[in-house]
């Protein structure tokens, strides 16, 4: 079994050095049998994730994929906003270039949707917790801890992560 996969047996929870950001992505195929419009947008977000492992210092720090019918999308976790918007504007990266090529070839035509939301939580304003589970979520993302003490249920967990006024 993978360490991620190891279930942990008791009460976790998940910390990340400053905000959490989590940025959600994806796709909707609108029209399933315009698969040559759909295919180039499907294979330009595994080039980006492969790129962003390559490279950590751009500042991804976890990535899920997730799966529907029409609907694919991917839950990344980034170390900072600042991060994503450079990632998302540096014309040396292989974002900007697969997002004219969207606007270009696919635009507002409503062959596919696209979409992106983005939620930053200041330090303190997120907790999570785990139990008898792997790793998962910003578990993967950041640290854990056991749930215990000032960890021991969210207020707490809110309350011990907010800096000092």
């Amino acid at each position: 079994m993978s360490p991620m996969a190891e279930i942990i047996h008791e009460r976790v929870c998940a910390e990340i050095d400053g905000d959490t950001v989590v940025f959600l992505i994806g796709m909707r195929i609108n029209k399933l049998w315009k698969v040559w419009r759909w295919l180039p947008v499907l294979v330009a977000m595994p080039r980006m994730l492969r790129e962003l492992a390559a490279h950590p210092e751009l500042g991804l720090l976890h990535t899920r994929p997730q799966f529907g019918l029409r609907n694919l999308w991917v839950i990344q976790y980034w170390r900072s906003a600042e991060h994503l918007r450079a990632y998302a504007q540096s014309a040396n990266q292989a974002h900007l270039p697969a997002w004219r090529a969207f606007n270009t070839k696919i635009g507002t035509n409503g062959d596919v949707g696209i979409w992106h939301e983005t939620y930053v939580a200041p330090i303190g304003h997120a907790e999570s917790v785990y139990v008898n589970m792997p790793r998962f979520g910003l578990g993967l993302a950041g640290n854990l801890f056991p749930a215990k003490g000032q960890r021991a249920t969210a207020a707490k967990r809110l309350t011990a992560l907010r800096p000092s006024p």
